[in-house]
């Protein structure tokens, strides 16, 4: 199993995200919210591996990326740029850049 996981919002963002990694990685999708069920399913598994955090650069993104902090203390996070607004919709070349530092992309 893969030791990286990469925490987003939707499966837009993971079908993104997928374009430009070159590596098997993890990419949970918490759909903009994040009950204490899905912190069980999800979240707390996972809180020994090198988890990344790369949500929207909006109100749901930002609220979200604060409950992950509070719940994920040691992540690594990663942000798009507020022009592109959502993960789904940020150029692949851009998302290569945030990526390469912590991932193989192509």
């Amino acid at each position: 199993m893969e030791d990286k996981v990469l925490i987003v919002e939707g499966k837009s963002d993971r079908t993104r995200i997928e374009q430009v990694l070159n590596e098997p990685v993890n990419i949970i999708c918490t759909y903009g919210t994040l009950s204490q069920e899905k912190l069980e399913e999800l979240i707390l598994p996972v809180e020994h591996m090198d988890v990344y955090i790369l949500v929207d650069a909006d109100d749901a993104g930002e609220n979200l990326r604060k409950q992950l902090k509070h719940e994920l203390p040691n992540a690594t996070h990663l942000y798009t740029d507020k022009m592109f607004g959502q993960v789904e919709t940020t150029p692949v070349d851009y998302l290569a850049e945030v990526l390469k530092a912590y991932f193989d992309v192509k």
